[in-house]
């Protein structure tokens, strides 16, 4: 080619450079990434495909290369939100991405629990509340209760006592499965009822709640599975960040020795391939006073509870498809008590707490070991992913010492240990079956859990039970249409529980009611399946449709501690094996953001605890049926104001052997339960939030002829309490945050003191209580 002057030279050499730079942007790819208010989000985490790509600019922009593959992931990641995850057609690519971060029922969460891999809610068939580090740390400002914080957010979910135990704290009136990061918390064997409260709220990252049986993770889930997520370790972090907590609690309107504090100091950084985490926590509550000032009954409380969390995670990417982490929890609560118990009687004067201390040895737990190391890989072999788990946990808690106890003879005080070793194996291939995208996941579990309860004496109450478990399962997603997402799995349990022989403890003087039990293997096994359908092409309508089986060996130490017979085998310890039905939607309409569901939980024997005239609780085998429905909804009015709220309702029945059906007790069943918030955020300084929870009426018993009410059957009236928060920045580095919780002074009677219908827990609930948090970020 030969140009003729210099004018033709320069207009070809422009019109090359611009065909070049089209040819450079058309290889490109822009994203950007936006908070819900549409604000930059600097720094944020990006993933193409599982790689990651880097962080966003100031701008929250972020430009890589177009993949080649014709549909690619993005998954982005920001401290304090819940992940992103967006599937993008290349031959839709016309204009740069935008993905909003922070809404909490956005259709594009992340969910790890649900599937044991990362995946989106729309895509899921059943109901999922996720609770964000957001959230978290707003509601901390009120309680740093863990299960507290739960109970007045999640629906469905019964709500906390000021107690150290979660008692009557069921999800949809079955027994939760409590996990940390994966590895199991809950005793089901034999339930301590502090699984739930195992974790300082401070080094979680979010709460997955997958509601409704499912046998995913195995032994105890037949409500669902409650997954605390720590925090994790950012790609995009310095060599040495951290942050600084330092907490004051007070009881506004009765202060005096209500005073309470917490320390908690988190470090965390990269270098190269190396990534950290490290927290530590201690947390003091005071005096806990009703709404008159007077002392709360001490039985399992958190007065003078003196309560310390370690945490510890490493990671190390050996390359860009495989890495290494090792995650490390140490959790102790023991309750110091400077008061001892009043009992009161129930029905009329409250159990409260005098000056005295007990006999016994602090109560609460006494440790909580958690340790797991992990290995993840991309491409084992063609687009096949693996993913390897070995856990270890160790646990024991101490209940209160009692003067006279039914299940035993004379004074005594009980403590349940556990531990349990653990190893998984998840493998996820993609693959193609026509046109139809698909992937299956599966894998091994294997589980060995050692359980026995024993006196501080050395007597033996529960003896050892030690059950190994393995479990092979296979999950199939198939997206049968474009929009329409079957989910499918199989999961076959093979445990055996050994008991060696032992004898149950005397109920009078001597060895009187005292029997000698053939010990034995207990063999449990079983199949469970689940299917379910979802589709997810409008979003002002999301269905899904699910069935879905829990397998439980559920609370086996109270059946062989109360055995009456001299051999095992002819003791009824079959499982529990839980059926879901379940039906719902999910809807975004303008402002507006709503999720329903429908759920009937049988089983054709379940394990209902009922009190005898002596107030001694025994397992009752029977056909359940559990029925409900919840919704919840929020609405972002504009940049200032949102508000939302949810409602549950949860009922059950037992059918006896007669034919009658009986309805289920306080401990497994709560009543009616709301929650509304209003937010309100005038400027991006400030931050101030109103919320109320209510639970409602239930009297489904009648007094024996004595006219007493037996334990678990009494009558629960109607209680309304609001709380309040705020948080405040002060700069980039240092933020304050207030909290009230019962912002009324309300003086009532707890659910749980209402419906155990016994004078020892007839406790009133706390009073007013307000805390100030200074925080400072580096």
């Amino acid at each position: 080619m030969v140009f003729r002057n210099k004018q033709s030279r320069k207009t070809w050499l422009l019109a090359l450079l611009v065909t070049s730079n089209v040819m450079v942007v058309a290889q490109e790819v822009q994203l950007s990434v936006r908070n819900a208010q549409h604000e930059a989000l600097e720094n944020a985490n990006v993933w193409i495909d599982g790689k990651h790509q880097g962080l966003t600019d100031n701008y929250g922009r972020i430009r890589f290369a177009r993949p080649a593959t014709k549909v690619f992931q993005v998954r982005v990641s920001y401290s304090g939100l819940p992940d992103r995850v967006h599937r993008v057609a290349v031959d839709t690519l016309n204009a740069p991405l935008e993905l909003r971060m922070g809404d909490q029922r956005n259709l594009d969460e992340v969910v790890v629990t649900a599937g044991r891999k990362p995946e989106s809610i729309s895509t899921i068939p059943s109901s999922i509340s996720i609770l964000t580090a957001k959230e978290i740390e707003a509601q901390s400002q009120i309680s740093t209760n863990i299960a507290s914080v739960l109970g007045n957010t999640i629906p469905g979910l019964g709500v906390a006592t000021p107690k150290g135990t979660n008692s009557g704290q069921t999800l949809r009136g079955r027994a939760v499965l409590v996990l940390i990061d994966g590895i199991p918390q809950s005793t089901p064997l034999m339930n301590g009822a502090r699984d739930i409260r195992s974790i300082d709220p401070g080094v979680i990252e979010r709460v997955e709640v997958i509601k409704g049986a499912t046998s995913i993770y195995g032994n105890g889930s037949a409500g669902g599975i409650i997954n605390y997520i720590t925090k994790k370790n950012n790609p995009g972090a310095p060599v040495l960040g951290g942050s600084t907590t330092i907490r004051g609690t007070l009881n506004p309107y009765h202060a005096s020795e209500t005073g309470g504090y917490r320390f908690v100091q988190t470090l965390y950084g990269r270098k190269n391939k190396f990534s950290y985490t490290a927290s530590g926590a201690f947390d003091y509550t005071g005096l806990q006073r009703d709404g008159d000032g007077v002392p709360v009954g001490q039985t399992d409380g958190l007065s003078n509870n003196n309560q310390y969390n370690a945490f510890l995670k490493l990671g190390y990417d050996i390359d860009d498809r495989s890495n290494l982490s090792l995650v490390y929890n140490f959790f102790n609560s023991l309750q110091h008590a400077r008061y001892i118990s009043q009992n009161g009687k129930y029905g009329e004067t409250p159990t409260i707490g005098i000056p005295g201390k007990d006999p016994g040895a602090n109560t609460g737990t006494r440790y909580n070991h958690n340790a797991m190391l992990m290995y993840s890989r991309d491409g084992v072999f063609g687009h096949t992913s693996l993913h390897l788990s070995a856990f270890y946990n160790t646990f024991r808690s101490m209940n209160r010492y009692v003067e006279r106890a039914n299940s035993w003879y004379g004074p005594g005080q009980s403590q349940i240990n556990s531990s349990k070793k653990g190893f998984r194996a998840d493998l996820n291939t993609p693959f193609h079956v026509g046109r139809l995208q698909a992937e299956v996941t599966y894998g091994l579990d294997l589980l060995n859990d050692v359980t026995y309860q024993d006196l501080t004496d050395g007597r033996v109450f529960v003896p050892k039970m030690n059950m190994f478990n393995y479990a092979p399962f296979a999950q199939l997603t198939v997206n049968v249409l474009e929009n329409l997402i079957f989910k499918g799995g199989v999961r076959y349990e093979d445990a055996s529980v050994e008991i060696k022989d032992f004898t149950t403890l005397p109920t009078g003087p001597g060895s009187e009611g005292s029997i000698a039990v053939q010990g034995g293997i207990i063999p449990y096994r079983g199949t469970t399946f689940n299917a379910g359908l979802r589709y997810n092409k409008y979003g002002f309508f999301n269905p899904f449709i699910s069935f879905s089986q829990g397998f439980t060996i559920n609370e086996l130490g109270r059946i062989v501690r109360a055995a009456t017979d001299s051999d095992l085998k002819n003791i009824q310890t079959d499982p529990i094996v839980t059926n879901n039905y379940e039906a719902g939607f999910s809807s975004h309409i303008g402002i507006f953001n709503f999720s329903a569901a429908y759920f009937i939980s049988t089983s054709k024997l379940g394990v209902n605890l009922k009190a005898d005239e002596r107030g001694y609780f025994f397992p009752e085998r029977a056909p359940e049926r559990v029925y409900g429905y919840e919704f919840a909804v929020d609405t972002r009015l504009s940049a200032q104001w949102t508000l939302g709220g949810t409602y549950s309702f949860v009922e059950g029945k037992a059918k006896q052997d007669d034919g009658t059906k009986v309805y289920l007790g306080g401990s497994r069943i709560m009543p009616r339960k709301a929650t509304a918030y209003i937010n309100y955020t005038p400027n991006r300084a400030l931050d101030l939030q109103l919320s109320w929870v209510h639970t409602g009426k239930r009297d489904r018993f009648e007094p024996n002829q004595n006219g007493v009410y037996l334990g678990n059957e009494g009558p629960v009236t109607a209680i309304d309490l609001f709380h309040f928060n705020a948080g405040y920045k002060l700069t980039r580095q240092w933020s304050l945050g207030l909290g009230i919780a019962n912002v009324f002074n309300m003086d009532y009677y707890t659910l749980y003191s209402q419906s155990s219908a016994t004078d020892a827990n007839y406790v009133k609930g706390e009073g007013a209580n307000m805390s100030l948090n200074i925080n400072y970020r580096f």
